[in-house]
């Protein structure tokens, strides 16, 4: 787990300081008693805020005024999440050292030259006031949670986090953390191959195949580093599926949406659940905890969902031969819990921060420096367009609110009540060429396309497909006239939720239940397949124990079920050949590629069977052993859930609050990725939030989170959708107030 392996480090000065670390878990609290602790008087409202709230502590607001919605929003969030907001707020800033003390140093130094919150000033001033007015309403509801509750989160008290008041602009910098880039992590990793011989070979064939996407619109120890670019990876909107299907498909005349984002994997969950209802605003959703508005939901007429389109929003730039009267510099001050603070010294050149300054980013090369032109760098406000995309009443205004979301690129796909179906590309990109440049660093005169960006309403878009569905999962968008990015996911999800949506049946809410449980992963079939091939070719004699491996892998479905031995003797024998079949420097070169199971596969295919078979026949021999060990695939595949806090030594275990089989692997629909290995492991990044909505019926709702929606500690609603989760339940959320007041049962009224 990303966040989990940053504390990992920084926490070991905590044990070490002897500080609060050995203070004992809160005492369980009862949905009831949670409540109870909310300060429901002297609000900063103009007049009282109803909020009903269903057994898993879900909230549904009823105020007068926008603003006083707001306000109850902020209070609401800080409620549930105050203390992962905290922990979010000193990352997105830099301020992790003042948490964990020295060892974090380096991270914060790092987190200090990418400048999350560089553009949150001039975001305010471009934004609207009814926006600006929502905002500092919903900071005004934070603020009074925290200046009045009488007992702060846990986390406070283990990490010494004091009662500090929040700003706009902390929250529109907690945006861009989840708006990280996720080419970086593949950039990232790849800066340090530039030295090598074959480096052009290696990029253009990691560009090359990354590209390669069918499109969606038209057709555990680790170093700093690795945890510096996990981290990275736990906020941004990296994966996803989302489909929605037609009236025509659903039967009902009415469309229907499902979609599941992939976030890491650890408690509390990356959502929070909310639904709401003032003069402006009528929505159920999904919501990142500190960020005032539904990125997921639905309103009565329109439903929408998304997944990370990994867009081209950043280009590395090499600056190395730029004179030094072009670089600005600013002095960081950094606070070391437990030491001496420091400083550093940050350069920003006219192409954004010098990356290459970073501690924790690889180097380029003997004196090369890189800058980081983001997008995210740049005022943007999305705030206002997912505002405009809940009060959208058809596709039109949908596409419109869009034009101004620029960052994490999205395709954001869109149902509603009417029966249409439709999907946009939510981005803003420089106008570069679809041809792939020669290198990952492009020269400072080769920055023309940054000056004429496009934007939704000037990217293809799908309305109404033929086939009655629109899918994605961060796949390739659409063929634009412009490069729209080098590295998509490969097709496994895609293809898997295209079949499962194609034919002339009538699709049902069941049937999308099902979808998002679905763990079938058609490249590992063709993998086996391969192997398998080369193996009957060869007619090789094998022992007893190999041809029992064999015999599994050919009655395997492909299915990763947690009680499939099949999909464990598929990943042990894959894992065991792969180590033999190429060497370590070969494959970190497959793994660049972005499709290291696509890429043996091709490798296979141009080999002799001989050559394969030296690999396999092993291969086989080491998968009984590992047969011997564990008896099906979720014996070695978990899914644990895990505060940050449990990688803490010593004390850590009790910071652990479950580990169970789990099925999917890291392509599947049902994502639970995994490294390649054949230890037992826990699932870090994947399915962890899921959304269904019918439009034919503003009641039917369904979400579920992995864990629960309290971030409070041994709160009932902790971890009470952990069980709802394995078993394939959703929480209804109804969108009419007449049913939210009769189904949520704990009443409560804010009061001025």
């Amino acid at each position: 787990m990303q966040l989990t392996r940053l504390l990992a480090g920084t926490a070991m000065a905590s044990v070490l300081a002897g500080c609060t670390l050995l203070t004992p878990l809160p005492e369980p609290l009862s949905t009831k008693e949670r409540l109870a602790t909310i300060p429901v008087s002297g609000a900063p409202l103009s007049a009282p805020v109803q909020i009903h709230w269903n057994d898993q502590q879900v909230p549904f607001m009823e105020a007068q005024t926008d603003a006083d919605l707001a306000v109850a929003l902020g209070i609401v969030h800080a409620h549930l999440r105050l203390g992962q907001m905290e922990l979010a707020r000193r990352l997105v800033s830099g301020r992790i050292a003042e948490m964990g003390g020295p060892l974090a140093s380096d991270l914060d130094k790092s987190l200090r030259v990418l400048n999350y919150g560089r553009g949150a000033e001039a975001t305010l001033e471009m934004m609207p006031d009814d926006t600006r007015a929502w905002l500092e309403s919903f900071v005004t509801g934070v603020n009074h949670y925290i200046a009045n509750v009488e007992t702060l989160p846990h986390e406070h008290q283990v990490m010494g986090f004091e009662r500090e008041m929040w700003t706009a602009a902390d929250v529109i910098a907690i945006g861009r953390l989840g708006s990280t880039d996720v080419n970086w992590l593949i950039w990232f990793g790849m800066l340090s191959q530039r030295e090598r011989a074959d480096w052009p070979a290696l990029w253009a064939r990691a560009t090359d195949i990354g590209g390669v996407s069918i499109p969606s619109i038209g057709v555990e120890s680790q170093t700093q580093e690795s945890v510096f670019q996990e981290l990275l990876l736990g906020f941004a909107k990296a994966g996803s599926n989302s489909v929605a299907v037609s009236g025509d498909r659903t039967g009902t005349g009415s469309a229907m949406i499902a979609s599941d984002p992939h976030l890491g994997v650890f408690l509390p969950n990356l959502w929070v659940l909310a639904g709401y209802k003032s003069p402006s605003y009528h929505a159920v959703g999904l919501m990142i905890p500190g960020v005032p508005f539904l990125a997921l939901g639905r309103n009565h007429q329109i439903a929408w969902g998304g997944t990370n389109m990994r867009a081209l929003s950043t280009d590395l730039v090499d600056v190395s031969d730029l004179p030094e009267s072009d670089f600005t510099k600013r002095t960081e001050e950094i606070g070391v819990r437990w030491w001496f603070d420091t400083e550093m010294t940050v350069r920003e050149s006219p192409y954004g921060p010098v990356i290459s300054d970073a501690p924790l980013v690889p180097s380029a090369g003997e004196g090369v420096s890189v800058a980081l032109r983001w997008m995210g760098h740049q005022p943007s406000d999305e705030i206002t367009s997912m505002l405009r995309v809940s009060q959208a009443n058809d596709f039109d205004g949908f596409r419109r609110a869009l034009d101004g979301f620029h960052v994490p690129g999205q395709n954001m796909v869109f149902a509603d009540a009417a029966g249409h179906i439709g999907q946009v590309m939510a981005v803003k990109l420089p106008s570069r060429s679809t041809t792939p440049p020669e290198d990952i660093l492009l020269t400072p005169d080769g920055q023309d396309a940054w000056e004429m960006p496009v934007t939704a309403m000037d990217l293809p878009a799908a309305f109404d497909p033929p086939e009655g569905y629109v899918v994605s999962a961060n796949n390739k968008p659409a063929n634009a006239d412009v490069a729209v990015g080098w590295h998509f996911s490969n097709d496994d999800r895609i293809s898997r939720l295209r079949d499962l949506l194609s034919g002339d049946g009538v699709i049902g809410v069941p049937d999308l239940q099902a979808l998002q449980q679905d763990v079938f992963m058609p490249s590992a079939l063709a993998l086996r397949d391969l192997l398998l091939g080369q193996l009957d070719r060869a007619d090789v004699g094998l022992t007893t124990d190999q041809q029992q491996v064999a015999d599994l892998l050919r009655g395997w479905d492909g299915h990763y079920d947690a009680q499939s031995r099949g999909a464990l003797a598929f990943e042990l024998t894959a894992y065991a050949f792969a180590q033999r079949f190429r060497n370590e420097d070969e494959r970190e070169e497959l793994a660049f590629g972005g499709r290291f199971d696509e890429q043996l596969g091709v490798a296979i295919a141009q080999s002799s069977p001989d050559d394969v078979l030296v690999a396999l026949i092993p291969a086989f021999d080491a998968a009984t052993e590992g047969l011997g060990e564990f008896s099906v695939w979720g014996d070695m595949h978990r899914l644990g859930l895990r505060h940050p806090l449990s990688f803490i030594p010593v004390v850590g275990g009790k910071y652990m609050f479950g580990d169970v089989p789990i099925g999917g692997s890291s392509t599947t629909v049902m994502k639970t990725a995994h490294g390649d290995t054949d230890e037992r492991h826990l699932t870090r990044f994947g399915s962890q939030a899921r959304h269904i909505s019918d439009l034919s019926d503003p009641d039917a709702n369904w979400f579920t989170l992995l864990g629960g929606q309290d971030g409070w500690f041994n709160s009932e609603n902790f971890t009470d959708q952990f069980d709802f989760w394995q078993r394939g339940e959703y929480v209804q959320v109804p969108l009419q107030v007449q049913t939210v007041a009769r189904e949520f049962v704990h009443k409560m009224e804010l009061r001025p």
